[in-house]
């Protein structure tokens, strides 16, 4: 649960330069500019690779963006990103190390690496880093870290906080969709039920089901008296997630 979407973590890179101009007058002097600008291009490669799910590609471009500007922190933070998906822990944290000491003000790098050491159980240094990039006057999409910020308390015990986090998210990006999940699953155990409800219906707006909105939706219209509702939502979680935890939870419900 706790892992950003690809689609949020894009909105990270979206200050790169996709327009890469090459002029033919270029001179030998010019090979640190052409470097980089070789270094965007395959970033930019890398980063749709990893959104169309083709990691080792993915990771064959950002390798060579590494190779032609190893000073490029954006690089660095994709990299990290994609060994998180690729199970591999250990390289993604030197990866984001080393983001961090390219560019230790850079709140998409301090929400990534704040977020990935939460998602490891180390609550203290992660929130520290997503502390500092909802602060920042140049972050433009602090829902971003204030949902991860939200998770890591909610990870911790804290559900009051995460909840506080997950509002402030949503005031400022109201059909952000990890933020709305968040509130329809604390307004359900909360025996907020309308409130899960709303929450579920603002998520529908603007993105698919998931095995866990089905769930928490089926156990809401349940609570609400809604049963034909709900036993429509269950319908959906067998035929769209069969292998789904949620589905096999189903065992241990009883008929509507």
């Amino acid at each position: 649960m706790l892992l950003e979407t690809l689609r949020s973590f894009k909105g990270l890179v979206v200050g790169l330069v996709f327009g890469i101009v090459l002029t033919s007058c270029a001179s030998t002097n010019e090979n640190g500019t052409k470097n980089e600008e070789s270094a965007s291009i395959y970033l930019q490669l890398g980063v749709r690779y990893l959104d169309l799910g083709k990691l080792e590609i993915a990771k064959e471009n950002l390798q060579l963006a590494q190779k032609k500007d190893p000073n490029n922190t954006q690089v660095h933070n994709a990299a990290a990103y994609l060994y998180e998906k690729l199970n591999d822990f250990k390289q993604a944290k030197e990866q984001y190390e080393i983001a961090t000491e390219l560019s230790p003000n850079d709140w998409s790098v301090q929400n990534n690496y704040g977020r990935f050491l939460c998602d490891r159980g180390e609550y203290t240094q992660g929130m520290a880093l997503l502390t500092k990039a909802i602060s920042t006057q140049l972050n433009d999409r602090q829902w971003l870290a204030l949902t991860n910020a939200g998770r890591c308390q909610y990870a911790m015990g804290q559900k009051q906080s995460a909840k506080s986090y997950f509002k402030q998210a949503l005031m400022l990006n109201e059909a952000y969709p990890p933020a709305l999940l968040e509130m329809q699953a604390i307004s359900y155990q909360n025996g907020e039920y309308l409130a899960a409800k709303a929450y579920l219906q603002r998520y529908l707006s603007v993105a698919d089901y998931t095995a866990g909105t089905l769930w928490f939706g089926m156990q809401t219209e349940r609570a609400l008296g809604n049963i034909s509702l709900a036993k429509e939502y269950q319908k959906l979680l067998v035929e769209k997630f069969p292998f789904s935890d949620e589905a096999k939870r189903l065992a241990g419900v009883k008929d509507f």
